[in-house]
């Protein structure tokens, strides 16, 4: 459906056009009026099909229609996110979606100093993005008055909650004057953070779930190679090496393995950023700017960047390690395919991560397919070259071997 069609303000619709956005995706479509007519919403979608502009959009055309009739009181929207990367990324989306509204949007968040933040919400905001630590600090300190707020947002609200925010979100709520609204957003929900985001939202109200079929979209190629532990870091300089046009992020369980990642490949002679929890939030920013401006490259990262951070153009997603968590592994995947773009993602599996393979099986109800890339990617399938193939393209090949194409199996 066209946004043109939709009865927001004009301002909103031009800036959606600015910024090329003309149809609703799927989950903009079954939310976006559950939204505008005051109803808790528990989405679930797929990651990269536009979950951050389903809730921005009816929240910014109801406080721009709210303040035509009444002054605002203070902040009446809360979107609490679990990184400080998602909530500047959430925070410049608001910013484009309310230009010339009435409406005013912030994110706050830790690592930096708090003055400039103080100096912003003294002088008064509309929608508070924040990261609960930042916010929790500040309500202490009372410069963040949460009492007027009439719309709460949880974004990644599955990790939110795994995190053990549910008793900071119900101290939240206790603070409230008024009837409020909880919209909670995730592309992964198990059923025990289910039943505790349902245990937030109105028992009257009408409870919407946007599920995908598949956890992992249909835009992106994904896949595991067997390897030996040790001999992951020499595969990933021969993929890159292969791969120069190509813009990757390559995944790793720990900071430490991350800073050993980038060392071996700065040792040969392959430019890369990385960013993890270990690092300042002013590298961090800086790692992510520059990663997101060149059109290829490569981010060394942990799970910090797994969930909700938008960087275009990513080809690639390499899991070094796979994740600890399965949800992960979905998330992870997630950073390439994004909207209409094709993406590829491979997991270095070695045999002490067997167990983690059978859990993100078992989640995503697939056999993920296996392609041997050892020996500088070339695995003599036939003597092709598979330095010049893509991913989709290994994969058809593979598959063009026997009689029928049929699914690949999992090699012992």
């Amino acid at each position: 459906m066209k946004f043109e069609k939709y009865n927001i303000s004009q301002e909103i619709k031009n800036n959606l056009n600015a910024i090329g956005f003309l149809r609703t995706t799927d989950i903009q479509f079954k939310t976006i009026p559950a939204i505008m007519n005051g109803e808790d919403v528990l989405a679930i979608a797929q990651t990269g099909t536009g979950k951050t502009a389903a809730f921005a959009i009816p929240i910014i055309n109801q406080i721009h229609e709210q303040k035509h009739a009444q002054r605002n009181k203070g902040i009446t929207c809360l979107v609490m996110v679990p990184t400080r990367e998602l909530a500047k990324q959430i925070g410049q989306v608001f910013s484009q979606l309310s230009k010339n509204t009435k409406a005013t949007s912030y994110a706050i968040y830790g690592g930096v100093e708090q003055d400039p933040q103080i100096e912003q919400l003294t002088g008064g905001v509309d929608i508070l993005i924040a990261t609960p630590g930042r916010m929790f600090d500040l309500i202490s300190q009372e410069y963040i008055d949460v009492s007027h707020v009439k719309v709460i947002v949880l974004d990644e609200a599955d990790h939110m909650l795994d995190l053990g925010f549910i008793e900071d979100i119900k101290s939240i709520k206790h603070k409230l004057k008024q009837r409020h609204q909880t919209l909670f957003f995730s592309a992964t929900i198990n059923p025990v953070i289910k039943k505790l985001a349902y245990s937030q939202i109105k028992s009257s109200a009408l409870r919407i779930q946007v599920s995908p079929e598949n956890l992992v979209s249909k835009n992106i190629t994904h896949y595991i190679t067997k390897i030996a532990l040790d001999d992951k870091r020499h595969l990933l300089v021969d993929f890159l090496n292969a791969n120069p046009e190509s813009k990757v992020i390559a995944f790793t369980r720990t900071q430490v393995r991350a800073e050993r990642v980038l060392s071996h490949l700065i040792k040969n002679n392959i430019e890369a950023v990385n960013i993890h929890g270990g690092m300042p939030q002013t590298e961090r920013e800086k790692s992510l700017e520059d990663f997101r401006n060149k059109k290829q490259g490569v981010l060394i990262a942990t799970d910090i960047s797994a969930r909700g951070i938008d960087l275009p153009g990513i080809t690639h997603v390499i899991n070094y390690d796979l994740p600890d968590a399965p949800e992960n592994y979905v998330h992870r995947v997630g950073r390439t395919g994004r909207g209409f773009a094709k993406g590829d993602a491979i997991s270095f599996c070695c045999p002490e991560e067997d167990q983690k393979l059978s859990l993100i099986e078992s989640l995503i109800q697939t056999t993920i397919p296996v392609i041997d890339l050892q020996g500088k990617l070339q695995d003599n399938l036939s003597q092709v070259d598979l330095e010049s193939m893509d991913v989709s393209d290994i994969i058809a090949h593979e598959e063009s071997r026997f009689e029928k194409p049929r699914k690949l199996k999992r090699k012992k």
